[in-house]
């Protein structure tokens, strides 16, 4: 069945990209006074515009082929670095009233601006999407087993094979993994992007991997390859088989609505992985299946994609979870985490997006990724490893 597609947001969308980009062309025109000025301007648009829209409603067909990748990150890369001109112009002009004419000099300092956008975009495209980084996090409770004090559990996420092209960056990656040299190692989901066979060429890399307690996954919604137009059923239903078979080969135990327990010097936790549960994204995961004949006294740490889970279910579980991790959201890829701000317009989706929350003693950690789907680049939100350390509070014996 087809989805329907709504007319008016679209509508509203595009008279609001073309206000916008007339009243920055009234700026461009100030400092590149050409009669062709406009006509190039229009044309660059609509080209960007035509080949994305095109390659948009080609997509179920062609995947995120080579036109798709080229269109969005042109019309990504030109939006954002328009928008930041168009800020700064907006205020040139404002000021202008009071003064009585626009400053040329201003307009020129936008478009700097401007240019300076499209160079940090080019940099996450080349750089960013690859510099890797340690987050590391230290938490308390009351119930952690004794022996299970100092344990630590390495956790990524949202790999997306298909869109790795650089093997020695992705290696790099591999090697701050290894040196954490934690006692878990775990994957939140979303190996691939569609289909199975993009994680063949790294298997080699990422089986490296290896944690004394072992390595464990769980699927992500693009797992399910439900993103991507398939012959047949059974052949959608044969790829998630065959990724299946491949988190095998990769060394990772896949968690399927189940649990382990990790025994430890005559004590254990309990390690529990969902299928992909998240609001908008499937409700696959049976949370109460993958913690069946557990204890309500029991330290439980669940593997779940969706952040949203937690809120809709976990929190308000009978069985207390200390704690989760999750993924997903990738912080967007873009955004600023720097000098006390801590801001991504993912924020506007999931009130929580990255690293550390709690609510009632339960813990949520949220995995800004490993790779990168979409947009192929990350902007101040980069890819994480993180490593997470269990602690008994103290005086408790």
């Amino acid at each position: 069945m087809k989805r329907k597609i709504s007319i008016l947001p679209l509508a509203v969308f595009a008279a609001l990209l073309f206000a916008l980009n007339f009243y920055a062309l009234s700026g461009v025109k100030v400092i590149l006074d050409y009669s062709l000025t406009g006509v190039i301007f229009w044309s660059f648009l609509s080209v960007i515009l035509l080949a994305l829209v095109y390659s948009i409603f080609k997509m179920r067909d062609n995947g995120m082929d080579l036109l798709f990748k080229i269109s969005t990150h042109a019309f990504l890369v030109f939006l954002a670095s328009e928008l930041v001109f168009i800020v700064f112009l907006l205020a040139g002009d404002i000021f202008s009233l009071v003064s009585g004419h626009r400053s040329f000099y201003w307009i020129e300092f936008s478009a700097a601006l401007f240019l300076l956008t499209v160079i940090v975009f080019i940099y996450g495209m080349v750089r960013g999407k690859y510099a890797y980084r340690v987050i590391k996090h230290v938490l308390y409770f009351d119930d952690l087993p004794s022996n299970f004090d100092g344990f630590t559990i390495t956790q990524i996420s949202d790999v997306h094979a298909g869109s790795f092209n650089n093997p020695k960056a992705v290696q790099k990656g591999i090697d701050l993994i290894k040196q954490q040299k934690s006692d878990l190692f775990v994957f939140t989901g979303d190996l691939v992007n569609n289909k199975a066979e993009e994680i063949k060429p790294w298997i080699d890399v990422f089986k490296q991997v290896k944690a004394p307690y072992g390595q464990f996954s769980i699927l992500g919604n693009h797992d399910y390859g439900d993103y991507v137009k398939w012959p047949t059923e059974t052949e959608k239903s044969q790829n998630l088989d065959q990724l299946k078979a491949y988190h095998a080969e990769l060394g990772y135990r896949l968690l399927l609505d189940e649990h382990v327990e990790i025994h430890k010097d005559g004590q254990k936790i309990i390690l529990a992985g969902v299928e992909n549960w998240g609001v908008g994204f499937g409700e696959r995961g049976d949370l109460k299946k993958s913690l069946a004949n557990t204890n309500a006294d029991d330290f439980k740490v669940l593997l779940s994609h969706d952040p949203t889970h937690w809120q809709a279910e976990v929190t308000k579980f009978a069985s207390k979870i200390h704690l989760t991790l999750s993924g997903h959201t990738h912080g967007m890829q873009f955004g600023l985490e720097a000098f006390g701000i801590k801001w991504s317009p993912v924020k506007y989706r999931y009130a929580h997006w990255a690293g550390i929350t709690s609510e009632n003693g339960r813990f949520l950690n949220i995995n800004r990724g490993f790779g990168f789907l979409g947009f192929s680049g990350r902007v101040g939100i980069w890819p994480e490893i993180t490593v997470i350390e269990l602690k008994r509070t103290a005086g408790i014996s």
